[in-house]
């Protein structure tokens, strides 16, 4: 599947969030999109999966025009796994995981076995076998992750977008859920906070600030000293293994800096 989304504008009142986003996500690629918060990464990603109109500009799945096209047929298409869910009710996890069979259904079908097959399955692949009769609110943060993503699977579209689904959660559920991703082998695009995730899963990645597309090119291409610190106003070193070319990002805090000044100033004096 390929989205476009062509100038994409987003006001709240008079104020101007997207400032004409021009994005391609190409089949089977892993897109990340990254930024400092309040960049407009999350409300470009709305604008994507319906939950926010553009206020200007297009977006289309495989040419078509998204405003042509029903809720339902979009929902066929990509499905979403959020950073925040909550739900009103106690559902069980299997309740939850079965939402996602919702776009493949007439107003009154009822869940087939067709439709638990497929949430059982879901559920194994992300680890929660086992898990079906679980009330969600009681679960961890990376459990109800992975029931989310399970749902997403479950739902069989060409397309996910990760809208920041990882930025509350530990080191192990970040890779876990990011690995399980990648492994789909599905079109993605992600909103990502950790640069050294997006080096690790990213085959390409788009730079927002300030509501504007700063940057675009792979990992490699993109993730410089130069260029971070002009994103984030942080500094940092990049390395990278001999035998594999994976990098690694470390950032430099400022006192560090002001130390290693210090330092060097108490040594020439000397």
């Amino acid at each position: 599947m390929e989205i476009l989304a062509e100038a994409v504008k987003y006001f709240i009142g008079k104020k101007e969030i997207l400032k004409g986003i021009d994005l391609t996500l190409h089949p089977k690629e892993f897109l990340g999109i990254i930024g400092p918060n309040g960049s407009g990464k999350s409300t470009f990603l709305k604008c994507v999966y319906r939950v926010q109109k553009p206020t200007e500009g297009t977006i289309r799945f495989d040419g078509k025009l998204l405003d042509e096209m029903s809720y339902r047929e979009s929902a066929l298409k990509l499905a979403v796994v959020a950073q925040h869910n909550y739900y009103n009710f106690d559902f069980s996890v299997l309740d939850v995981v079965l939402m996602g069979r919702s776009p493949h259904k007439k107003m009154m079908d009822r869940d087939n076995a067709e439709d638990y097959r497929l949430a059982h399955e879901s559920l194994s692949i992300v680890g929660l076998s086992g898990f079906e009769a679980r009330n969600f609110s009681t679960l961890s943060g990376g459990e109800q992750q992975r029931v989310i993503l399970a749902r997403a699977l479950t739902q069989q579209t060409e397309c996910l977008v990760l809208d920041e689904p990882t930025n509350h959660l530990d080191i192990k559920y970040q890779l876990g859920i990011m690995d399980i991703v990648k492994g789909l082998g599905h079109t993605v695009v992600a909103a990502v906070h950790d640069l050294n995730i997006a080096a690790m899963y990213c085959d390409r990645l788009i730079a927002i600030r300030q509501g504007k597309v700063v940057g675009v090119g792979t990992p490699h291409e993109l993730l410089t000293v130069d260029f971070i610190k002009a994103l984030y106003d942080v500094d940092s070193e990049i390395h990278y293994d001999e035998q594999t070319g994976r990098m690694n990002i470390m950032y430099i805090p400022r006192h560090w800096k002001e130390t290693d000044d210090e330092t060097n100033r108490d040594f020439n004096m000397s």
